[in-house]
Parts: structure tokens; sequence; C-alpha cells
């Protein structure tokens, strides 16, 4: 079910002016022949930076060619990749657009539409967890093999999805600019959406910045705020650190004391985290 492999090199292994010349043909084709990605995660393109894509494309055409899905001949192609190239595209006048010709399933065009985003333009935080969770819900993909294909670590696809747990009302202040993910992120540690929607209306009403969000929170969860002075951290305890992070891919703090005893926090943001790490922990169950 789970096609391993392959899209984890990134774009420079299918598109030309990259690392390798990519399989499959190079067209020209009409705009008007080329749908939409249906799985195009990126919802909202700032419109000042197409217009500066569209003056560049008037003045040099289209310098990376479209990735588009179809029969050779077809009245019709579907886009895989290059939602922005195809838009300036319009803006600028054009009739016709070069383009890459290969087969590619439903999970592959969300795939190399996801890859494109992360790597060129920068997916917000809820188009990609929305994104991520698509791969994982309908191709059946886990955390990690989402982290493979997309080049990221895995805490990074778990702590983004976690975003898609907030309340419709924190999700769309997200989307809008009215908070920023690190907002948000603070949030997540209030349990009830009551909480969380509360404690957005203070962060909009009065400016809150992120540390100041994060206060507030633990003072309603009754948690001491962190330390404002910095850890020090010994070079051997840190290398150790570093060690663990590697093997368990989340962050871990040694605390050892001078006479030699001490103890090992290791740190999980979900329930699928801790299954991960008490299989890695105990390897013979």
């Amino acid at each position: 079910m789970t096609k391993k492999g392959g899209l984890g090199r990134g774009l420079g292994a299918i598109i030309p002016g990259e690392s390798r010349v990519p399989t499959g043909d190079l067209i020209y084709i009409p705009i008007d022949q080329i749908l939409p990605n249906p799985r195009q995660p990126r919802l909202d393109m700032d419109d000042k930076s197409l217009m500066e894509l569209a003056e560049s494309i008037r003045e040099h055409g289209v310098l990376q060619p479209l990735i588009v899905t179809g029969e050779p001949g077809a009245s019709n192609y579907t886009l895989i990749a290059g939602e922005r190239r195809l838009r300036a595209s319009r803006l600028a006048g054009l009739d016709q657009v070069p383009a890459i010709l290969r087969p590619a399933g439903d999970q592959e065009r969300l795939e190399l539409a996801l890859i494109e985003n992360i790597q060129r333009a920068d997916l917000s935080p809820l188009e990609a967890a929305e994104a991520y969770q698509i791969l994982m819900d309908e191709f059946g993909l886990r955390h990690e093999d989402v982290a493979a294909r997309v080049g990221k670590s895995r805490s990074t696809i778990t702590n983004t999805t976690r975003l898609l747990d907030l309340p419709d009302e924190v999700k769309t202040a997200l989307r809008k600019g009215l908070i920023s993910e690190g907002h948000a992120r603070a949030l997540l540690s209030l349990k009830s959406a009551e909480a969380q929607i509360s404690v957005l209306n203070l962060i909009i009403d009065q400016g809150f910045s992120v540390r100041q969000t994060e206060a507030i929170v633990n003072a309603r969860l009754g948690t001491r705020p962190e330390r404002t002075k910095p850890r020090e951290v010994q070079p051997e305890v840190q290398a150790l650190e570093d060690r663990l992070l590697g093997y368990l891919g989340t962050k871990v703090r040694l605390n050892r004391s001078q006479r030699g005893s001490g103890s090992v926090v290791i740190y999980y943001f979900s329930d699928e985290e801790l299954n991960d790490l008490m299989q890695k922990i105990i390897k013979d169950e």
C-alpha cells in the first residue's frame, strides 16, 4: 500500500535544472487545458509575489516547467506541481506553458505538490498540517513515512499536525495571521477548547507575545514558568543529550549531579510519539 522511497529526494529528482533530468516528455500545453491539482495543499497565495512572478514570466518566460499528468494528446491535463507558475502565467497573458508529462497516482500528486511548496514557497502551518494528515489518513502513512517524503523530522510532522486539534476559532486566527504558530503551540497545552479560546481572545485584545502567552498558559495550568536564566550544560552532558536526541528523535534532558547520580527526562508530544519511544526503548516487544 505504501510506496517506499523516491519522493524524499525532493524536486531535484524530477524537475529539470536541478540535480538530474526527469523521466517524462517536455511539452507545451495551452493553459486552458490544465486542470488544477485537487490535492494542492496551498490554499492562499500572496498577490504581490504572484504579480512579481508574472512580470518575470512576461520578460523571461517560464523557466521552470510545470509537472502535469494525463494521457499524451489528451484534451486536458491535471497539474501536479507548479500552481504559482500556472497562476502567474495566466496573469502574464500566456497562451501555453512548458510542462513535464508524467504518470502519477493520487498519492504522488499530493506528495509532489507538498514537496514543491515546502521547498519553494513555504506552506502555512495549517496547510502543511492538513496535507500531512491527508497522507496519513488516506494513504496509511506513519509520521516517519511522511517525514521521509517531505524532508522534515518526524517530530516536526507530529508537532505540526497537532495544530489540527485546536478549535476552529484558534485555527481561523492562525490562518488570518492574528496569531503566530508559536502562539498556537502554546495554546495546545490547555486541555479544553474554552480555555484555549479564552486565552486566544486575550492574545488578540492585548497583543501578547508568544512568551507572554506561555506565561498565561503556565499560570492557568498552575505550573512554574521556565527559568529565564540560560541552562548551563557541561560539554559531556550536551554530547550525551545530542546522542539520545539522535537515537530517540525527541528532546532529552540529562540531569546529572556531581556525585554521578541523576535523571533522564524524555519529552513527547502525543500518544503516537510515546508508543514510538517505547518501541525504541523496549526492543523485544
